[in-house]
């Protein structure tokens, strides 16, 4: 298993769960001060989380490398809290 934090989870989960060798793709959300918070909470900034990905995978079928080589290829860092089409913190 290992949790990818790439901004919108939304736009990046179903690229991940259609590689073989993938079993399980959970967005959530890493860090923060706020137990438990609720989409909207996260997208107004205020919460301090990020949104992840957890993937559990086989190392058999698709390995590490490979799994980091899609998420920089999904994944811009250098565009300061924007990902995709989302904007902010998170």
């Amino acid at each position: 298993m290992l949790i990818f934090g790439n901004g919108c989870f939304w736009c990046t989960e179903a690229i991940f769960q259609d590689l073989e060798g993938v079993e399980k793709v959970v967005s959530g959300y890493a860090g923060g001060h706020v137990e438990n918070p609720t989409y909207k909470q996260v997208c107004s900034g205020t919460t301090g989380h990020a949104e992840v990905l957890r993937i559990t995978y086989d190392p058999q079928r698709i390995s590490y490398d490979e799994l980091l080589e899609v998420f920089w290829n999904t994944h811009d860092p250098t565009t300061l809290n924007r990902q995709v089409n989302d904007v902010g913190t998170q």
